[in-house]
């Protein structure tokens, strides 16, 4: 190998030396010489410690590690990649590394590469920790301040209304002296252990336009159950259980105890959202149209979220909830009043996971009470999904959706559906239930789904059909090359197919076969966990990579909704900033350890 003792300038507003203040950039910058590799040439070796980290400025190098008595190839690097840092920082490397062609490096010496994490917590972090430190970090240097707050800061710390309770017997003169007296909008009704929740506009309709009295009781105006957030959750989480109930405040809740209530004007007082405008205007939206209207700021919420730098799991929280309303109102618009108790609205795959952020497609369908005699349900049935198209949900491809016969069925004829999958090995109803799996209800009588989630959990207990279910996880390739890159085509990299799915069936295969209901991922990933199925560092590497997936895939439909182009799965990975793209990476290796344990645990090596 021959070396050149050039001194030049590294550039420290990349990742992760962007992570550094200033004068220590430029004294990182001052200290970098720049190395030529010849083809062949070894940087590290397996096992060794290292006197350098290496910053690649052109070529490419290659990744070995030996496996049973044999060379594997493990991954390869390109310009910016960074080597050899855990090597001086653990004082081995863990594999060993060529170029594979005449490479150029920027070379940082171990004494100034150590003095630089000793001094630096958040760039000592980066090499560290994994995709998870990484993904943090990042969002740190994106989310504006005001972000930051609503994304760090705890309903407990938040600026709580004290919690006021009274007896069920306190007249309503009573309650409007205490709550004028003590500045609050609501009073809890009843036992400590379990009270009901009456708030100022409960008592207001009721005095004026119920025909109650100043000494009538309050009890009987109280409402069930309160609407709770723990005092450890994050403001953005009571935001989005705001919306999702259609209330403006929640009880904070800390060990079983009341804390207080908060407000949707605390919440915002943190930060500005229009998502409270969009649930304002579909309450009192009273036609289809002036439902579209207030829809139309969905995208743009979205837009302006993901740009701040939301955490994903939120964001999608926050927008399956406003979907969810939007889709409930259009239901309750077209419904005749009497068949409210016998119909229910579910919302499946995506949306019923509470995983949408664009609107893609309708996947949706109903539960019919068993007796019921409808003799308009086909033109309800085509009225709803043409109101949903006109609101900016395109008609599902595979037709899963309510004008669909298929996907409206009697109470009864969804369990015996349900039953006869236990024998369908045929890929199409494998995937027809995996859709139907991730089924929420949002609007009619919701308990008439209750025996068909029962019949649904209990294909969970068939061994040979969870192993039939859980397969098709494995039926994509996960996009990288035997180097470890990333690998595209014309079209850019599917992600979905490549990295969303494999997760997403893993997490609803393991779901159902350990009897979780949940359908959210992210949330069926913390319950695995909770209940022995999978470790929390597993867990936690599965969340990070299908946030980085669904953050990745967000941007670049963003990008062709301003560019007035038709969006889909495909991401544009030369587009990348370098660090997207070793996000990126990192998650495709996740899902194949992912695969992995899901082919040993399903023993799906044999299909």
């Amino acid at each position: 190998m021959t070396d050149t003792a050039v001194q030049v300038e590294l550039d420290t507003t990349l990742p992760p030396f962007d992570l550094l203040p200033e004068a220590a950039r430029g004294r990182l910058r001052a200290a970098v010489d720049l190395h030529y590799l010849a083809t062949g040439d070894c940087l590290l070796e397996a096992g060794q410690p290292s006197e350098k980290v290496y910053v690649i400025l052109k070529g490419r190098v290659q990744a070995v590690q030996m496996r049973a008595d044999a060379e594997q190839h493990f991954a390869d690097f390109g310009p910016g990649d960074v080597l050899g840092a855990l090597a001086v920082i653990m004082g081995r490397a863990r594999y060993r590394y060529v170029a594979l062609e005449d490479t150029l490096c920027h070379v940082i010496p171990a004494v100034e590469f150590k003095a630089l994490i000793e001094a630096h917590p958040r760039f000592a972090a980066w090499f560290h920790a994994g995709l998870s430190a990484k993904r943090k970090l990042l969002a740190e240097q994106q989310a504006p301040e005001e972000l930051g707050r609503l994304m760090l800061t705890r309903a407990g710390q938040a600026q709580l209304a004290p919690a006021l309770f009274v007896d069920p017997a306190t007249s309503l003169a009573e309650c409007v002296r205490l709550m004028r007296s003590r500045h609050v909008s609501c009073l809890l009704v009843g036992e400590r252990a379990d009270p009901a929740i009456a708030t100022r506009t409960d008592i207001l309709y009721a005095l004026a336009l119920a025909g109650a009295g100043p000494d009538s009781p309050v009890g009987p105006l109280a409402r069930r159950p309160l609407i709770a957030v723990e005092a450890q959750a994050v403001l953005f989480q009571a935001l989005v259980r705001m919306t999702r109930h259609r209330v403006e405040r929640v009880v904070v809740r800390e060990n079983g105890h009341i804390l207080g209530t908060l407000g949707l004007s605390e919440v915002l007082s943190h930060y500005s959202s229009h998502s409270h405008l969009i649930g304002l205007r579909l309450e009192r939206a009273e036609s289809i149209k002036e439902i579209a209207e207030a829809g139309r700021g969905l995208s743009e919420l979205v837009a302006t979220l993901h740009a701040q730098g939301a955490k994903m799991s939120y964001l999608m929280e926050l927008v399956s909830a406003l979907n969810s309303r939007l889709m409930a109102k259009v239901f309750d618009s077209l419904l005749p009043g009497a068949l409210h108790s016998r119909v229910c609205l579910l919302v499946l795959g995506s949306e019923g996971r509470s995983e949408q952020l664009l609107k893609t497609d309708q996947d949706n369908a109903l539960i019919l009470a068993d007796d019921l005699e409808w003799p308009d349900l086909d033109e309800f049935a085509e009225q709803f999904s043409a109101a949903l198209a006109q609101l900016g949900y395109p008609p599902c491809a595979g037709k899963v959706m309510v004008s669909n016969p298929k996907w409206r069925l009697r109470q009864t004829q969804w369990r015996e559906r349900l039953i006869r999958a236990a024998d369908n090995y045929d890929p199409q109803a494998m995937l027809e239930l995996a859709i139907t799996v991730d089924a929420r209800p949002i609007a009619g009588n919701a308990a008439l789904f209750e025996p068909v989630a029962e019949q649904i959990h209990a294909l969970g207990r068939n061994d040979a059909l969870m192993r039939q279910f859980a397969a098709p996880a494995l039926n994509f390739h996960t996009p990288l090359t035997l180097f470890g890159k990333v690998k595209a085509d014309e079209q850019g990299l599917d992600i979905k197919k490549g990295g969303i799915f494999p997760i997403v069936q893993g997490l609803r295969a393991l779901a159902l076969k350990s009897g979780i209901a949940e359908t959210n991922s992210f949330r069926r990933a913390d319950l695995l966990v909770a209940a022995g199925v999978l470790h929390p560092s597993d867990a936690s590497d599965v969340q990070q990579a299908l946030s980085v997936f669904m953050r990745l895939r967000l941007g670049d439909q963003l990008r062709r909704l301003r560019q007035d182009q038709a969006i889909d799965n495909h991401i544009d990975v030369r587009a990348l900033r370098t660090l997207d793209r070793e996000l990126l990476r990192d998650a495709l290796r996740i899902v194949n350890q992912f695969k992995d344990s899901l082919s040993e645990r399903f023993k799906l090596g044999g299909l």
